[in-house]
């Protein structure tokens, strides 16, 4: 059967890209073993006191992108003592992936992997981490990780989420894939934070990761009605966007990410590392840069697809009166996201932006239509293929089968010939160059549609935070605790 990662029938297309030529046969040396002893185990303790805790790595390793580790290590960087960080497989893990400089391996294989069982991370090396974790980034680790750390009363906890996102309907059974194929679902941790005895801001940057921003409410429901807690966040995307990042290619400045806008900026530094005036990240004049302010900064510099949210935000969208009178509320971040994006955009009212972003969306979709229909030939021609092979070379589709390896010694001179001669496989490598282009098509326009989207939402919370303090009342005091703790000054 022919398998995807993330797919869920052997009739999946691949993810895009040409498959490798059949004829050339390079060799490279294969990466080192594995490593150990590993030391996946949490401590009995953690490190006190504890300011900070990062979480973050991939399911396994063809998920464990060297771009997550990169932005793990700014974060111990850029938050300083007292922090602890658990990630990926743990200590002495070997999973970090990093992508091939060059192409290696055998070419034919790698086109038949491409054609009966394609999947992610073969055109990477994987190495040891550079990190020094305290245990592996496990759902059960994570949990009791948390759970130790807002045992006890204190100061502001950080709880900073890095990896892949898992969407849930509702959104509170999504959240954040992590190692051992297990995951931390928002609905767990908002358990876990009912019962904190000290506040806690959530930085999130995974894909959906605006899923935890019902936290804001008591078990992440909000039919149950906002938290006993007090708890915050600011996550890369809305809980039904995916977002940028999770790169192979260790080059930073190749990659584009919440996390690298959001990390520089709390240290005064643009996503190149190069430093900013004042003026462009501390947007109240109190002398210092809040997390809100990073993440406003995310909001007008990122060029990528995510659009970023708060928990904020979310109370706005549930507690703030769709009518009646308004105060202006005090919104630096929001102001300045509106200025630059409105000057960038050539857009300033509500409406004209909400016209400009429905006519992305209808390209997009347009595009998506297109990609399906590369995909419907992929699928066919795939079909094609592989009975033309598999009719000749029965066990050409499983790599683990005893003949496997005889068969393609014994026939290789065959099998090139075959792909090189076979009108169906010409036609699967052009459906494959088609879906290439197409989901880059989609990947330019979900960038398009964002900056708009971020612009819109940066507008309505203006609305949205001047009904609702013209109401006044317990609803407006929790968002100004909100606002509060996601700049840091609780």
């Amino acid at each position: 059967m022919r398998q995807q990662a993330g797919a869920s029938d052997g009739a999946a297309h691949p993810s895009g890209g040409a498959t490798p030529s059949v004829v050339a046969n390079s060799r490279s040396p294969r990466p080192p073993l594995a490593v150990g002893p590993l030391h996946p185990e949490l401590p009995a303790n953690l490190p006190e006191p504890l300011r900070w805790l990062a979480i973050g790595g991939g399911a396994t390793p063809e998920f464990n992108q060297v771009s997550i580790e990169q932005d793990l290590l700014l974060a111990q960087e850029v938050f300083g003592a007292g922090g602890a960080l658990l990630f990926a497989g743990g200590p002495g893990s070997h999973g970090v992936q990093v992508e091939d400089a060059e192409p290696r391996g055998d070419p034919l294989l790698a086109a038949l992997a491409d054609l009966f069982a394609p999947r992610g991370g073969r055109a990477a090396t994987y190495r040891p981490t550079q990190s020094s974790p305290i245990a592996a980034a496990t759902r059960d680790n994570a949990i009791a990780a948390v759970k130790q750390a807002v045992a006890q009363p204190g100061s502001l906890l950080r709880l900073y989420l890095a990896g892949h996102g898992e969407r849930g309907d509702p959104p509170n059974q999504g959240g954040l894939g992590l190692w051992g194929q297990t995951s931390l679902r928002v609905a767990d941790l908002a358990e876990v934070l009912d019962a904190a005895a000290r506040p806690v801001q959530v930085v999130a940057t995974s894909c959906f990761s605006g899923a935890f921003a019902d936290l804001v409410f008591a078990r992440g429901e909000q039919a149950a009605g906002p938290a006993p807690t007090i708890r915050c966040g600011l996550f890369a995307a809305t809980a039904e966007r995916e977002a940028s990042g999770c790169d192979p290619n260790p080059d930073r400045a190749a990659q584009e990410g919440y996390a690298l806008h959001f990390l520089n900026a709390l240290r005064g530094r643009d996503r190149g590392g190069e430093p900013l005036p004042a003026t462009q990240l501390d947007l109240d004049g109190d002398g210092t840069i809040s997390p809100l302010e990073a993440h406003a900064r995310a909001r007008i510099a990122g060029q990528g697809i995510d659009v970023p949210t708060t928990t904020s935000e979310r109370w706005l969208y549930a507690a703030a009166p769709t009518r009646g009178k308004s105060r202006p509320p005090a919104l630096p971040e929001e102001d300045a996201v509106i200025a630059a994006l409105s000057a960038a955009l050539g857009l300033t009212r509500e409406g004209e932006v909400a016209a400009a972003l429905e006519h992305v969306l209808a390209d997009t979709s347009a595009a998506y239509e297109r990609l399906d229909a590369a995909s419907g030939r992929a699928d066919e021609a795939y079909r094609a293929t592989a009975a033309e092979l598999l009719a000749r070379f029965p066990v050409l589709d499983d790599p683990w089968h005893p003949d496997f390896a005889a068969t393609l010694t014994r026939h290789r001179a065959e099998i090139e010939a075959l792909l090189d001669t076979s009108a169906a496989y010409a036609g699967f490598r052009a459906a494959g160059e088609e879906s290439a282009a197409a989901q880059a098509e989609v990947a330019e326009l979900l960038a398009r549609s964002a900056r708009l989207e971020r612009l819109l939402r940066a507008l309505r919370v203006r609305i949205l935070a001047g009904r609702l303090k013209g109401r006044g009342g317990p609803a407006w005091a929790r968002y100004e605790a909100l606002l509060a703790c996601e700049r840091g000054q609780i």
